[in-house]
């Protein structure tokens, strides 16, 4: 595995901080199912996946967010595969990383632009 420079160690763990926040939002309003949240890496952006139901046979998966990998850049996503045009966040930038983590929402209306 390659080693990941000093912003893309940042995102990462920023990344992890925001599904915390995401699983603690879904904890604080939901009661009915398990949630659970995947990071997958790709070429340019890192894949926020959220598990309903892991470990179950009757699980579904959506995609979260996109985070690009270089700017730390919030997608909304547009599909599975690819995220919609405008940036919501910056990881990186310490005011919009704080704004991202007070508003987000397991449901992802965070992510909806303000």
């Amino acid at each position: 595995m390659a080693t990941l420079s000093v912003d893309n160690q940042l995102v990462m763990k920023r990344i992890l901080q925001l599904c915390e926040a995401l699983e603690k939002d879904f904890k604080r309003r939901a009661n009915v199912t398990v949630i659970d949240y995947e990071i997958q890496t790709g070429t340019k952006y890192y894949k926020i996946i959220q598990v309903d139901n892991p470990g179950i046979r009757h699980q579904s998966r959506s995609v979260h967010a996109f985070v690009d990998r270089q700017t730390g850049a919030v997608y909304k996503p547009a599909s599975f595969r690819a995220p919609a045009k405008h940036v919501r966040y910056n990881l990186l930038d310490d005011a919009s990383f704080e704004d991202c983590l007070k508003r987000a929402d397991y449901t992802g209306g965070y992510l909806y632009m303000k």
